[in-house]
């Protein structure tokens, strides 16, 4: 691995406790996200270049539409999450450690 900002690792990374992060509800009610990390530094939902968060899922529901953001789901824990793509009634099961990728506009 390369580092670009020279120094070790250690001189920039630093851990980050779940407890540290902020909660914001979903606007469907169906869970809770944690963001962990954005660019630009500061970034809004609406003009984030890219954006890792985390949420905890308690109940089904649609996704919130993001349009000409690409999204990758990965199931860390728990599990499986069952997914339904809309337009094509395809059904996805992610067991935990299996990650999706699709289209933010993609109902």
């Amino acid at each position: 691995m390369s580092m670009s900002r020279g120094g070790s690792a250690a001189t920039w990374l630093r851990f980050i406790r779940a407890a540290e992060l902020r909660k914001s509800p979903w606007k469907n009610g169906g869970g809770v996200t944690r963001e962990i990390a954005a660019h630009p530094a500061g970034a809004g939902m609406d003009d984030f270049l890219w954006r890792v968060s985390a949420a905890d899922v308690a109940a089904p529901g649609p996704f919130s539409h993001w349009e000409g953001v690409d999204r990758v789901l990965l199931v860390t824990r728990g599990g499986p999450i069952r997914l339904i793509q809309e337009r094509t009634e395809r059904a996805i099961i992610l067991p935990a450690g299996q990650g999706f990728r699709f289209a933010g506009e993609e109902p």
